[in-house]
């Protein structure tokens, strides 16, 4: 249930009522505080709750309304149709994710491999216009033999990284037991496809302050994937960016994975968070990486997550579908080009040295 607010209530009348309502129902009431509105937010059995006894609450509520979906907070009716932003503090200045900023980009490899390697990359990718370096340092694999990453050691590597270019870190957590490591270096906080459903790690970090980049599981429903991002938001945490990887369908002959970019339009329509498109993860391949970019930006994406490696064919993971700096460099003049086009890209473009 939402509770929202005339334009100009004041403040003490706003937590007059939000303490009245949790008092006389045994509910949780959370502020959200809009552009054009002030919104609560009525979490529990509100089952129990009349709307017209809410009404009559006080003068300063304008509406009541019940949310249907069984997501609540990351519903978009949550706050009212408007859209949140996740606001990322980075050594280079505060970055925004969301409908109303720039689009943002991420890039980096799949895996730190050494220092000399990340730091490389991260420089490129910070010249050609990346806000943010990602690069694994726990890797989920599908086997056991493959590589795992270096753990802890290459968390070390980001921060260099980070030292050296001022980039924001993005990396991913597997274990809630690293999760003090990885939130020590991380400016965001990645749980990947494979955890989506690890509902404890998902309330660690629910109850953390550090976003969290929440990637679609594999096969997973856009509902779920929304009820995987309301648990970290129930813990607490309401930064929060959805990032589509592409999801598994009967045809893997062509494609890595199929990449839903429909997922973009259906987003903005049931929930308010930001959302990040992977089209390296979604394809597979890194000649189909540019195209599926530039279509995620005509769809309305707010970020993307391009993965690039200095030499893919000796990565130690995902090399495929990594793109090489110098191509990443030309993706990012079409990027600017065609963020121009949707005003989702004030910035000039910048040209890398070779």
């Amino acid at each position: 249930m939402i509770v929202i607010l005339k334009n100009g209530t004041p403040v003490e009348e706003i937590n007059s009522i939000s303490q009245g309502l949790s008092e006389q129902w045994g509910v949780t009431v959370e502020k959200s505080i809009g552009q054009h509105k002030v919104i609560l937010g009525i979490i529990g059995d509100t089952s129990i709750i009349d709307i017209a006894q809410v009404q009559e609450f006080s003068p300063w509520i304008q509406q009541v309304l019940r949310v249907q979906k069984p997501f609540k907070r990351v519903s978009r009716e949550f706050r009212h149709g408007e859209a949140s932003e996740v606001a990322v503090c980075t050594p280079n200045g505060r970055v925004h994710f969301g409908e109303y900023h720039p689009l943002v980009v991420v890039a980096g490899p799949c895996s730190v491999e050494n220092e000399a390697m990340i730091v490389e990359t991260a420089k490129r990718v910070k010249a050609a216009g990346a806000k943010f370096l990602r690069g694994g340092a726990y890797k989920p694999r599908t086997s056991p033999y493959a590589f795992q990453g270096y753990g802890e050691s290459a968390l070390d590597l980001l921060a260099a990284a980070r030292e050296a270019t001022g980039l924001g870190i993005i990396t991913e957590l597997m274990d809630a037991a690293d999760l003090p490591a990885v939130a020590r270096v991380a400016d965001v906080i990645q749980i990947g496809a494979r955890n989506m459903h690890n509902f404890s790690l998902l309330k660690k970090v629910g109850a953390q302050d550090k976003p969290v980049l929440l990637k679609r599981g594999m096969s997973a429903t856009i509902d779920e994937w929304l009820m995987a991002a309301e648990y970290i938001l129930a813990a607490g945490n309401a930064n929060v960016i959805l990032c589509e990887r592409g999801i598994r369908t009967f045809d893997a002959k062509y494609a890595r994975n199929t990449l839903d970019l429909s997922v973009i339009p259906v987003l903005r329509s049931l929930t308010h968070l930001p959302i990040m498109i992977d089209p390296s993860h979604g394809t597979g391949v890194s000649e189909y990486v540019p195209s599926m970019a530039l279509a995620a930006i005509a769809a309305g994406t707010d970020a993307l997550m391009i993965e690039v490696h200095p030499n893919p064919a000796r990565a130690l993971s995902d090399g495929p579908q990594s793109l090489t700096p110098d191509k990443f460099d030309d993706l990012v003049k079409e990027i600017a080009v065609f963020g121009k086009v949707v005003g989702r890209w004030p910035q000039p473009a910048l040209v890398t040295s070779a």
